[in-house]
């Protein structure tokens, strides 16, 4: 009897222990490659505008959070809906909300298990890296390729010619001087050493074919910079620095604290406008960053009174009023932009096309955006066919060549961009 019975507990036991191990295996973080580049997605997207991985900014370092932590499964719980951990007691969680001013964290609902053990997988990837030392700085030309002449050519074709005129000018003037001599020494007239001992006056120079020519030239050429200049600049806003309403500072968000382009401007990765953020994006950060110098108060303030904000008592008045933020990059009604197809399909960097954003304190428009910039950078750059599978056919059509570049897939069609 003991045996018969000792089978099916034996059976039960090591299924127990199966489903145990296996619920165990699955709370493993990766360490594969691919999960860690996936995890780094996700936290930039997501994580980096409070977290760091090795030192302390909004909320805690995250380095070595998974032996802090309870367990894998405590985080996977935390990350989902923290409020819920807190209100259930739980110490360890109810010590974080207070250590950090009871901030709340973000709760990622629609995280699966795979993502936050791969944004894990990240984390400990990164604390495991020995921190290399601060490279040289280095400087290179960004600049895109434009349309037309740039001013500078035009400037140094001018003052040479300007140059060329001058030394034209100093060598006659030394060839007349050694005429005169040689001249000299020979027997002539009366009226021929007249002619060449004749004295030039003002009048007689200024009245001069030469001088006239040299007057002539140099007001056709100023003339003709100025217009090509004129020409090539309609339309061209490159620079344009307008003070907006708020001094918000790229260089501190976007530089100092590396938060990422697309937590604040939502709209590149899906749609045609990257759009400007609400200020309540804003408010999940400045809800409880309040301090800083009287400038950068005065700036958050801006923002509270915005969106009816009282940081006194810590609620919202009601009271809102838009924020009128000045447009910087404008294109014409008769070209067509999407963010969505550069920045999340075609893999292109914010950076690319705006400069180095994360060093400017007011932004500008870094580059021309004129229909020939457009050309040439569709001409150099080469299409992202890594992981997309639309591209398969296409890339067995160009086999020959070394590279598929955006012109070889329409890039230069006129109703790609004037539809």
């Amino acid at each position: 009897m003991k045996k018969i019975l000792s089978r099916p507990v034996t059976i039960l036991t090591l299924a127990l222990v199966f489903l145990f191990n296996s619920f165990a295996f699955a709370q493993q973080i990766p360490t594969d490659e691919a999960a860690i580049k996936a995890g780094e997605a996700l936290f930039n997207g997501n994580c980096k505008s409070c977290h760091r991985v090795k030192q302390k900014l909004v909320g805690p370092a995250l380095a070595g959070v998974e032996d802090r932590a309870p367990s894998v499964q405590w985080i996977l719980d935390w990350v989902r809906n923290p409020a819920r951990v807190i209100a259930s007691g739980d110490a360890y969680a109810n010590k974080i909300y207070n250590e950090y001013n009871k901030s709340q964290m973000t709760a990622f609902t629609s995280y699966t298990d795979e993502q936050i053990l791969s944004i894990l997988a990240y984390i400990k990837a990164e604390a495991n890296k020995v921190d290399a030392p601060p490279p040289g700085t280095t400087t290179a030309d960004t600049t895109g390729g434009g349309g037309g002449v740039p001013s500078g050519y035009l400037n140094a074709i001018l003052i040479g010619l300007v140059v060329i005129l001058v030394l034209l000018l100093i060598i006659l003037g030394l060839i007349i001087n050694a005429l005169k001599k040689y001249l000299d020494q020979k027997d002539l007239s009366e009226d021929d050493k007249e002619i060449v001992h004749s004295k030039y006056t003002f009048n007689t120079a200024i009245k001069s074919p030469a001088f006239i020519f040299i007057v002539v030239f140099l007001v056709a050429s100023v003339t003709f910079k100025n217009v090509i200049d004129g020409l090539y600049s309609i339309g061209i806003q490159q620079n344009y620095q307008p003070k907006q309403p708020i001094a918000f500072s790229h260089k501190i968000h976007a530089g100092q604290y590396e938060i990422e382009c697309r937590y604040c401007h939502t709209g590149a990765l899906k749609g045609k406008q990257a759009n400007i953020p609400s200020a309540n994006i804003c408010m999940n950060c400045h809800s409880q960053i309040r301090e800083g110098t009287n400038t950068g108060t005065t700036e958050i303030s801006k923002i509270y009174a915005a969106i009816g904000y009282d940081p006194a008592t810590g609620s919202y008045t009601g009271k809102q009023k838009p924020i009128e933020w000045v447009r910087i990059h404008n294109l014409p009604d008769l070209a067509y932009f999407n963010h969505a197809q550069h920045n999340n399909v075609g893999g292109i960097e914010c950076q690319t096309c705006h400069g180095p954003i994360e060093e400017m304190d007011v932004v500008k428009q870094y580059s021309l955006l004129t229909m020939g910039w457009c050309i040439d950078c569709h001409r150099k750059t080469d299409v992202n066919t890594k992981g997309n599978a639309y591209y398969d056919k296409l890339l067995e059509l160009h086999n020959s060549k070394k590279a598929l570049k955006v012109e070889d897939i329409g890039g230069l069609e006129c109703a790609k961009c004037h539809y």
